[in-house]
């Protein structure tokens, strides 16, 4: 008997319409414990790196992590991954709600879709019965409008539905995947759904999900809800709110929103508003927010409250989280209401939140600069937010100046020429990222944004605070209840961290010291995205309910793995190298590994340099950041090693970058 686990996949062939449960191997759930890092492996064994993202060799995998379904609180995350159109790298984007644990219910831990379906469908998985679906009737409705839908037609109102709307179907590089109070988001993954022919996925479980040790794990999970309980009523005083407390960013429970709309860049990532959040303005948003926001809402099992259904007047209820609350009023230079109201047909048409606001405002900016003319947009309102809606519209439609907007700022720029490039200014590896734009470099921050394969800043940072105390004593009272630390000198660096003086950014911390925090926050992310935990209980805030010190009991009493701290940060650090070895062999290199020049105002190319040398050196990579043959074998990747040599990737028994950089290929 497999313990968490099922033991089963669902292998779909939407070329030949077959669906089979296939057996999988304990032994890969040993060696990358499951979620991300079995789909890594799966995309590394299946997908050649010749394959185009919408090509039917192009796998889309829905995954459980290796805890969801469990009782342990907070686990419930499904892990989307597969090759991105906008990045042309690996996209393994999270999304919580219930869709994963009812996955495990139905007897999977994962659902391979491969091919293309000729005619769009839909796939219903009810326990041992799994159909594929004809979703003609489907086609260009709204996401949350499909699950709505389906549920109705198969008289099932606890089936849990992932599903596309129109930008999915017409594969907008930004496309999202929709599921009740969730979504998938980053990479574009909802476009290859589309270019799958594959409308939603529903799935219905009433299956048992078996526990190794149960009362012990019990006894874990009864300790995390204490936590969390006692935490809820004790928040960390000196940090900004969404920290202060567990879960995912607390955005629809916070009204005080002046940091962020402060010190996030407006419009087209480039406006800083100091002194816009006045009296007037903060209850204007906190009444739109009481008027609209229905109720708080949670994912499977657990207790925090991160979500919320939002019901503007006159529109359908959807359910939003995060900071897709602030990005279309932002990139619109609007106000909430108007936010509020856009998220709503955003929601349906399925697009990416952090994505889509930029583009649009990328667009009206390359107006306003020449660069596009009115032309470009025919029959566009001339209010500021009627704008907004009919570029949406176009973008999901793709139709006129929408079909090169809906590739995203890189590939749009591409296109249309004549200068646009420097208006496609904030994005790393052609992805737009959080309009997020501050003044001193912060190391950590530096090489996090550079070298992270998500490529999603909220989905790297993590456990140590993002800025030092304002005085030492605040510091070492932090420190005294911190076992959360992997190593006692993470206390230390937290200590002697000062704002201003020589312990202070960018040379504090230091290089060494900065490569070893960015590796524990990014360590956490792989362990999470491996079991299906949230990150807003484990890898995101500060002072979590698990950390490095429990998961492993977690995964030892639950999975039936014999577990200690070592063995799962060695787990994490296959995982992270198996993704890197993806990237890589895609044509990922050094150069592609900055973020936007703008980014911060005050930059130190030599340092910069420095520590990209140091966090290569640290990970076992070569300089040109290509895991080196001898760290690969260290950690059982020793097929990576031999298909690196046999590529030139990687020289036989040398530490040598070999082969161009992706970027080097563009310009060719």
């Amino acid at each position: 008997m497999r313990f968490a686990e099922t033991g089963f996949n669902l292998e779909v062939d939407l070329s030949r319409g077959n669906v089979e449960r296939v057996a999988t191997d304990p032994k890969d759930t040993e060696l990358y414990l499951g979620g991300l890092g079995t789909s890594a492996k799966l995309m590394w064994d299946r997908v050649p790196p010749e394959a185009e993202p919408f090509s039917p060799e192009n796998l889309l995998i829905f995954s459980a992590g290796l805890l969801c379904g469990t009782p342990a609180p907070g686990c419930n995350r499904t892990i989307v991954s597969t090759f991105s159109p906008q990045t042309k790298l690996l996209a393994y984007s999270m999304m919580g709600g219930f869709w994963a644990p009812e996955l495990k219910h139905a007897g999977y831990d994962k659902v391979i879709l491969r091919g293309k379906s000729p005619d769009l469908v839909y796939l219903w998985i009810n326990n041992d019965k799994v159909e594929i679906r004809d979703a003609s009737h489907l086609k260009g409705k709204g996401a949350v409008e499909t699950a709505d839908l389906i549920k109705k037609e198969l008289k099932e109102p606890k089936a849990q539905v992932a599903a596309i709307g129109m930008a999915g179907e017409n594969r907008v590089y930004f496309a999202s995947i929709e599921q009740g109070r969730s979504s998938a988001s980053r990479g574009g993954i909802g476009a290859v759904m589309g270019d799958k022919g594959v409308k939603a996925i529903v799935v219905r479980g009433t299956k048992d999900v078996h526990i190794a040790k149960p009362a012990e794990f019990m006894e874990l999970c009864n300790y995390v809800l204490k936590y969390i309980k006692a935490r809820d009523g004790n928040p960390i005083p000196g940090v900004m709110p969404i920290l202060a407390g567990l879960g995912s960013p607390q955005e629809m429970i916070v009204h005080d929103e002046k940091w962020h709309t402060e010190n996030f860049m407006w419009g087209n990532s480039r406006l800083r508003r100091k002194g816009f959040w006045t009296e007037e303005v903060a209850e204007n948003w906190t009444n739109t927010m009481e008027s609209m926001r229905t109720r708080l809402i949670s994912c499977y099992n657990c207790p925090m409250k991160c979500g919320a259904t939002i019901s503007p007047p006159g529109l359908p209820t959807y359910m939003m989280k995060c900071f897709s609350k602030l990005t279309y009023t932002m990139g619109a230079m609007s106000d909430l209401e108007f936010g509020l109201r856009i998220a709503q047909s955003a929601t349906e048409y399925g697009v990416d939140g952090f994505s889509a606001p930029q583009v649009m405002a990328f667009g009206l900016e390359l107006l306003e600069a020449g660069i596009l003319t009115d032309k470009d947009f025919p029959g566009m309102p001339d209010d500021n937010e009627g704008k907004f809606y009919w570029l949406l519209d176009k973008i999901v439609r793709r139709e006129g100046i929408g079909d090169t907007l809906a590739n995203g700022t890189h590939w749009a720029a591409e296109q249309i020429g004549n200068g646009a490039q420097e208006f496609a200014h904030n994005n790393i590896k052609k992805l737009e990222q959080l309009p997020l734009k501050l003044g001193m470099l912060n190391p950590i921050y530096f090489l996090m944004y550079s070298t992270g394969e998500k490529i999603n800043i909220t989905q790297i940072e993590g456990n140590f605070p993002q800025a030092p105390f304002a005085t030492r004593e605040e510091r070492e009272e932090f420190v005294k209840d911190w076992p959360h630390v992997p190593d006692e000198k993470f206390k230390e660096y937290f200590v002697e961290w000062e704002q201003r003086g020589e312990k202070s950014i960018p040379y504090y911390p230091t290089p060494d010291a900065t490569c070893e925090i960015v590796n524990w926050q990014e360590q956490m992310h792989y362990i999470d995205d491996s079991l299906g935990m949230c990150a807003g209980l484990s890898s995101f805030p500060l002072k979590p309910p698990y950390h490095i010190h429990n998961l492993p009991t977690f995964i030892s009493s639950g999975a039936g793995i014999d577990m200690d701290k070592d063995e799962l940060i060695q787990i994490a650090k296959r995982n992270r190298n198996l993704v890197r070895a993806l990237n890589v062999r895609k044509g990922m290199r050094r150069a592609d590994e900055k973020p936007p020049e703008d980014h911060w105002r005050k930059r130190f190319p030599e340092l910069e340099t420095e520590l990209m040398d140091t966090y290569y050196k640290f990970k076992g990579w070569n300089s040109q950041g290509i895991p080196t043959e001898e760290s690969l074998n260290e950690l059982s990747l020793d097929y990576i090693s031999k298909d690196f040599i046999q590529r030139g990737i990687l020289k036989d028994g040398e530490d040598a970058p070999s082969g161009e950089t992706s970027t080097e290929k563009e310009q060719k």
